[in-house]
């Protein structure tokens, strides 16, 4: 049996949206979810907490909303300190493209919380299974979105720093020539 290739970028869904993500650090170490293209079998990175901005909000409010829905842990939106950084990302997967300029807010808590995902959405259920807390050691052998999260982990009040523009992809967006 031949398996249909996987649609071109012309051919996915393209969105373009705000986003806000939320460093969650307790005495060195960050929560962490994992995530998954359902289309691409064996697919898994780690990411922080976080989605899209919704019509009306701020970006912090956003992050707040975001981590109660995606943890179960909820806080006040001037809890969040930051933003610590920026970026603007492409996600490329195997149905869609997403664009997203977005940025990180970061919260410090006392003690590590176990996290409630009955929020989920379905298709937070169908990709995103596991989570935990992780020391940056632990960090540097996984798989990350950003790459820079385990450098976002040590931020001690610098400005906001600018991770630039890049692209974090299952199925590439820009077609590699071979």
């Amino acid at each position: 049996m031949v398996k249909d290739p996987l649609p071109e970028p012309a051919h996915r869904g393209r969105k373009n949206r705000r986003g806000a993500r939320v460093l969650v650090r307790c005495h060195g170490r960050v929560l962490l979810m994992s995530d998954s293209d359902p289309g691409v079998p064996g697919s898994s990175w780690w990411v922080l907490p976080g989605g899209g901005i919704d019509e009306g909000e701020s970006p912090r409010e956003a992050a707040a909303r975001e981590l109660a829905e995606e943890t179960g842990h909820h806080v006040v939106p001037q809890a969040l300190t930051g933003p610590i950084a920026h970026r603007v990302v492409t996600h490329g997967y195997s149905d869609r493209i997403l664009v997203q300029d977005e940025d990180f807010f970061l919260l410090d808590v006392e003690q590590e919380f176990d996290v409630d995902t009955s929020a989920f959405t379905a298709t937070e259920r169908t990709r995103m299974g596991r989570w935990g807390w992780f020391s940056q050691q632990q960090m540097s052998s996984m798989e990350l979105w950003p790459l820079q999260a385990r450098e976002l982990a040590a931020w001690r009040g610098q400005p906001c720093r600018e991770l630039g523009t890049m692209e974090e992809s299952t199925v590439p967006v820009t077609a590699t020539p071979w």
